[in-house]
C-alpha cells in the first residue's frame, strides 16, 4: 500500500535543504545591504592621485620645517609651533577616528598672545585619533595618529610615509 508524500521523511529532506539555502540568501542579503561599509573607497583612482597630492603637502610641510607639539589635558587642547619661527592667523584640525565616522570632528583654531593653539572641549576626547593639521592657505599637511589624552606634549612632525 502507497502512503502519502508528506508522511515520508526523505520528502521533507529534500525540500528543506533547498528552503534553507534560500532563506539563508535572503537573511544574507539583508544584512550585507542594512548598513553599507563606510570606509570602501568607490573611485580608487581618484582617491590614489588626491593619496600623491596628500604626500606631496606633506613633503612640502617638511621642507619648510613645520613642526608642532599637541597636548590633550584636563579636556583642554593646546597645539604649539615649534618649527620654523613663524606665526599662522589660523590651523585647521582634523580629528578622523579610526573606526566611527560620525565621531570625526573639525577645528579652525586662532593662536592666543604666545602662539599656542587653545580649545576647550565640553566632553573628554580619547582613544585612538588621526589627527591632520593644516594652514589656511592648505599648502601643507602634517598627518599623524595618536592616542588621546596625553599629559605630556606629543611632536607632529611631517612624515610623508604616514601620509594619506
Amino acid at each position: 500500500m502507497k502512503s502519502s508524500w508528506y508522511k515520508e521523511p526523505w520528502a521533507w529532506l529534500v525540500f528543506i535543504l533547498p528552503f534553507t539555502a534560500v532563506v539563508a540568501g535572503i537573511a544574507t542579503y539583508i544584512i550585507a545591504n542594512h548598513e553599507p561599509d563606510a570606509l570602501v573607497v568607490g573611485d580608487y583612482y581618484k582617491k590614489g592621485k588626491s593619496i600623491n597630492l596628500e604626500v606631496s603637502k606633506v613633503k612640502q610641510a617638511q621642507k619648510l620645517g613645520m613642526r608642532f607639539a599637541l597636548q590633550l589635558k584636563d579636556n583642554e587642547l593646546i597645539i604649539k609651533p615649534t618649527g620654523i619661527e613663524k606665526t599662522f592667523p589660523l590651523i585647521n584640525v582634523y580629528f578622523y577616528h579610526p573606526t566611527q565616522e560620525a565621531k570625526d570632528f573639525y577645528l579652525a583654531l586662532t593662536p592666543d598672545g604666545n602662539g599656542y593653539f587653545r580649545h576647550y572641549f565640553d566632553q573628554s576626547v580619547t582613544g585612538k585619533w588621526k589627527i591632520t593639521l593644516t594652514p589656511f592657505e592648505n599648502h601643507w599637511k602634517i598627518h599623524n595618529t595618536i592616542s588621546l589624552p596625553q599629559h605630556d606634549f606629543i611632536d607632529l612632525i611631517p612624515d610623508p610615509t604616514k601620509a594619506q
